[in-house]
C-alpha cells in the first residue's frame, strides 16, 4: 500500500524538475498575445520588424491614462529583448519623448523602474508596458509637465 508520506520526496522531486519554456518559445507566445491587439488595458506591442527571426528587436505603445497629464497622448517604445531573455530584462526606451520622473533618463531609457530592476522570468513585455501605464497615472507623475506633444529622442 503507497502512504501519502511516501509520496512527499517524489512530488518534491517533480516540482523541481520545472520545466523552462526556451527562449523563442516564449518570444512567440509574447508575440501571438501582441498581435491579438487586446490593447483594453492601454498597451500594444510586436515585433519591430515583422521577419526578424531572432526575435530581438520589438516595439511598444502606451495609450496615456486618462486624468494625467499623459491623456491623449500615445508614447512609442523600444524593446531590445537579448539572448539571455527572459532571464534577463529586456532594454527598454521611450522613442516620444517623456517625463516620468527617475525611471526615464534623458535619452528615453528606462532604469528606474521596478519591475526592471527585480526581473523575474515570468515577466512580460506587456507587464513591463503596463507597469510603465501604472507609473504614468501614480500620483507622483501624473500631474508632470510633459515635453511638447509628438516630440522624439
Amino acid at each position: 500500500k503507497i502512504r501519502a508520506e511516501d509520496l512527499v520526496p517524489a512530488v518534491a522531486a517533480v516540482r523541481a524538475m520545472a520545466v523552462i519554456v526556451p527562449r523563442s518559445f516564449r518570444l512567440l507566445d509574447e508575440l501571438e498575445k501582441g498581435q491579438k491587439g487586446e490593447a483594453s488595458g492601454g498597451v500594444s506591442w510586436g515585433l519591430a520588424v515583422p521577419d526578424d527571426i531572432s526575435l530581438t528587436h520589438w516595439n511598444g505603445t502606451i495609450f496615456g491614462p486618462p486624468g494625467t497629464a499623459f491623456d491623449n497622448r500615445i508614447y512609442a517604445l523600444t524593446f531590445i529583448c537579448g539572448p539571455s531573455y527572459p532571464d534577463h530584462a529586456p532594454e527598454v526606451r521611450f522613442s516620444t519623448k517623456i517625463n516620468l520622473g527617475a525611471n526615464v533618463d534623458a535619452q528615453g531609457k528606462v532604469n528606474g523602474l521596478n519591475i526592471l530592476r527585480n526581473w523575474k522570468r515570468e515577466y512580460t513585455i506587456e507587464n513591463v508596458l503596463e507597469q510603465l501605464r501604472r507609473e504614468m497615472a501614480s500620483s507622483s507623475n501624473k500631474k508632470l509637465p510633459q515635453p511638447e506633444e509628438g516630440s522624439s529622442y
